[in-house]
């Protein structure tokens, strides 16, 4: 684990100062565009496999207000039992950073190379887009009925627990 932390230190910083550039200047997007695109199709795959119905896509950066809205996904089926996994995929993607990382770690001997490098440009941006929104976020809440189904079987197995087990020791 250690070798995997220490792989993804750089992209880490390259995602920092990515962020604090993307903050002065409209062209420092650029940079942000790969996290942009898993983050969208990540709305976009689970909005499929959960019935949500994604009717539109886009990665065109467009002024909202006061703030860019760098990408979005228009979902027309929005229910209560779609709308966390749709709103919330995106935190799947922190996933990618890691399991490259183990990729390249996962030799005793590994040593950073030239192509490290370019991977590390590639990752620093998944690190700025796994996070949901405040819209997503927002949406995930529609959702609210899996607390109730969550919390009920949680009570069940803390409330009945003496009795799961008694049939498992003869």
């Amino acid at each position: 684990m250690k070798d995997i932390v220490l792989y993804l230190a750089p992209s880490v910083a390259l995602a920092l100062v990515i962020r604090v550039l993307a903050g002065t200047h409209p062209f420092f997007f650029l940079f942000t565009v790969a996290g942009t695109i898993c983050h969208e199709l990540a709305h976009f795959v689970a909005g499929l496999l959960t019935g949500a119905r994604p009717a539109s896509f886009t990665v065109i950066p467009r002024r909202v207000g006061r703030h860019w809205e760098l990408g979005s996904v228009t979902l027309t089926r929005v229910r209560w039992y779609n709308a966390a996994p749709a709103a919330l995929a995106p935190l799947v993607i922190v996933l990618l950073p890691f399991c490259v990382a183990w990729w390249r770690t996962r030799h005793q001997a590994w040593q950073f190379d030239t192509r490290d490098l370019l991977i590390a440009l590639a990752l620093a941006p998944q690190f700025l887009s796994f996070w949901p929104s405040m819209v997503d976020w927002r949406i995930a809440l529609r959702s609210w009925p899996y607390l109730f189904i969550i919390g009920a079987a949680g009570w069940t197995v803390f409330h009945f627990r003496p009795h799961l087990f008694q049939f498992v020791n003869p």
